[in-house]
């Protein structure tokens, strides 16, 4: 099952469901806290795939944050693509680290989009958050190893459905 474009069935329902998770309504003690869902999916497909899941990819699930989110069009599409770029390009090395030590990149990753989009939103007149703003960096770097393991084991089922 390949749509468009070559990008694995897995790969388009993870994203879908990634946005999902970033729109979904928090109490509003816990809401600072969401962890970058969309581009811890990115991240992982990127390792996987990196062929099919590029800086494209990243670019036009940011475009769809964007419109979910509300947020200056381009805003994440430009963030969630640096990131990629990065990941592309450090991915052979990555891919050989322990879980915890790519937590540790999914840390850095998940600041430098942060730094990229309040530099932005500075650029266009919005005033910075609270310290609050940072908190997906620690959130997204502890939750890493869940979405790992649970990419994974969904890429291998898949695998597996596909060689049967």
């Amino acid at each position: 099952m390949n749509p468009g474009l070559g990008i694995p069935f897995p790969v388009l329902l993870s994203l879908l469901a990634a946005l999902a998770l970033t729109i979904v309504p928090l109490p509003d003690p816990i809401a600072p806290l969401r962890p970058d869902w969309v581009l811890l999916v990115l991240v992982y497909w990127g390792m996987a795939f990196p062929r099919r899941v590029g800086i494209l990819v990243a670019f036009v699930a940011g475009l769809f944050l964007d419109v979910l989110q509300q947020h200056l069009l381009g805003q994440n599409a430009l963030t969630l693509a640096v990131a990629m770029f990065i990941v592309l390009q450090i991915y052979p090395r990555m891919r050989v680290f322990p879980v915890w030590q790519q937590a540790m990149v999914i840390a850095f990753l998940v600041a430098l989009t942060r730094l990229v989009q309040i530099w932005i939103q500075g650029a266009i007149g919005l005033p910075p958050g609270s310290v609050w703003y940072w908190s997906p960096v620690v959130t997204s770097a502890l939750l890493w190893p869940v979405v790992y393991h649970i990419l994974r084991e969904t890429r291998r089922r898949w695998l597996l459905h596909l060689t049967a």
